[in-house]
């Protein structure tokens, strides 16, 4: 009688593997492939939006720009300056009567170039950096790295960078210091150890052969760069150029249960819920994919959440469905809901101490909700209705998808935020929904196949309620 009510009121919280027969474990293990082939493509936001763009229009997606006129069915996407991208496909109902949002976003931690990053000290070569996002600054130190990005020269030629993923090419480093010497670094408090203004990537080591020529391994690594691109030492004032971890994306564990890779905050929502839109059909509310970027950085930038990129996509969806009048915009977020499809601290029982296990997300057990994140007294947090929280539960639950409900780690402790308040700030219901993540931020991060493949099913089914 007890297990009885015990199975009638505690609410379990059990692996997702235990559920699952063997074709939807294949189906995983299937979508997951794909998943780890996007990543592998898909480096640097601009990577990401040219896959994106790729993968739409296989699947009879058109620049909205291409329409005079959408009906229901058509669909459209926006890409905004190369570097953030907007899907949509135009439900039955009208766009007054609200859509349904599911937002990622594609940038992800990372080492930038500095304008001027070329320079020889010591019989080496180096690209100086600006580290990009909440990173830990010892992780990037010796391990391989490749460079990804685009040099524009003064007169608009554009040229695309991409060295260290070949087999052929050479990969690159930033260097450490031996233990032997570093009895004074180890004293150091962790995020003190390595300094930003050290993360400086080690590109050559030979001299140019010209007695005359002054500091001529520089001159030979910049020799090499012409050769290969056309380029001068100036046309890195005008570059965007990424260092990002040469790491192939890979299954890990003997049982191939997750994937290990960089980029997987916030790629592994941006590719689901890409791939989840890819499935639908017909829909009944507008169902619109946001992939954006500046989030690791405070979405500022037009390129960001912050700036009314967005609001124009709307609009001009609501120009070309005939729809528009004055302040329509404002209505149409405030009937609408969001997915803000960002992913969540998983669960790590090594460094348990930092988690409230009983609010704790873990891999293997489904989509990770949180209603609110923020830190400490949920400070900067976008916390949703219950009745929101409802619905959304509502949604998953009659599907048959598995989730949990969690904190971004103990009060006091931390905390972080998504595109999530930015969005509640229109009037949109929104809710952070996404797959839960070990070494977040890190040059490799893990993830479980189980809830990659359920965060695809939850955007699947939401679009489609």
């Amino acid at each position: 009688m007890e297990e009885n009510l015990n199975d009638k009121l505690f609410n379990k919280k059990e692996v997702g593997w235990n559920k699952i027969d063997t074709r939807e474990k294949e189906a995983i293990f299937s979508f997951s492939n794909g998943y780890i082939n996007f990543l592998n493509k898909s480096k640097t936001e601009r990577e990401a939006v040219q896959t994106a763009k790729q993968i739409a229009e296989s699947n009879g997606f058109k620049d909205v720009s291409t329409f005079t006129s959408l009906k229901s069915g058509d669909k459209v996407y926006f890409i905004n300056r190369e570097k953030s991208m907007y899907l949509a496909i135009i439900g039955t109902e009208k766009l007054e009567n609200g859509i349904q949002i599911v937002g990622a976003h594609i940038d992800s931690p990372r080492l930038d170039l500095k304008p001027n990053p070329l320079y020889e000290d010591g019989g080496f070569a180096y690209f100086k950096t600006h580290y990009y996002g909440g990173i830990k600054k010892y992780q990037w130190t010796t391990i391989p790295l490749s460079i990804h990005g685009v040099i524009v020269k003064a007169n608009g030629e554009k040229i695309t960078v991409n060295i260290g993923e070949d087999e052929n090419d050479p990969i690159f480093t930033i260097t450490d210091l031996l233990p032997h010497l570093a009895q004074d670094q180890m004293e150091k408090k962790l995020k003190n150890g390595i300094d930003g203004e050290d993360l400086n990537v080690l590109l050559g080591s030979i001299p140019y052969e010209d007695e005359k020529a002054s500091e001529k391994i520089k001159l030979n690594i910049l020799n090499i760069i012409n050769q290969k691109y056309n380029i001068k030492e100036a046309d890195f004032l005008s570059s965007e150029l990424e260092i990002v971890p040469a790491f192939k994306a890979r299954s890990l564990g003997f049982d191939a249960s997750m994937v290990a890779a960089y980029g997987q905050d916030d790629r592994v929502c941006a590719y689901t819920s890409l791939a989840a839109m890819m499935a639908l059909e017909n829909v009944k509310t507008t169902a619109v994919c946001i992939l954006s970027d500046k989030e690791e950085i405070g979405s500022m930038g037009n390129t960001g959440m912050e700036s009314h990129m967005f609001d124009y996509f709307i609009s001009e969806l609501l120009n070309k469905t005939g729809e528009n009048r004055p302040n329509l915009l404002d209505k149409v977020f405030c009937f609408s809901k969001m997915l803000s499809a960002d992913v969540d601290a998983g669960f790590d029982p090594i460094y348990a101490s930092v988690s409230d296990k009983t609010n704790a997300a873990f891999l293997g057990r489904g989509i990770g909700l949180n209603k609110y994140t923020g830190a400490r007294g949920k400070s900067g947090a976008s916390d949703a209705n219950a009745e929101y929280v409802a619905w959304v539960r509502n949604v998953l639950e009659k599907n048959d998808i598995r989730y949990q409900i969690s904190e971004l780690g103990k009060v006091d402790v931390g905390g972080g935020g998504t595109i999530a308040y930015i969005l509640a700030n229109k009037g949109v219901d929104v809710i952070d929904c996404g797959v839960p993540v070990l070494s977040m931020h890190a040059p490799y991060e893990v993830t479980s196949k189980f809830d990659i493949y359920s965060a695809y099913k939850t955007y699947k089914a939401f679009w489609e309620e």
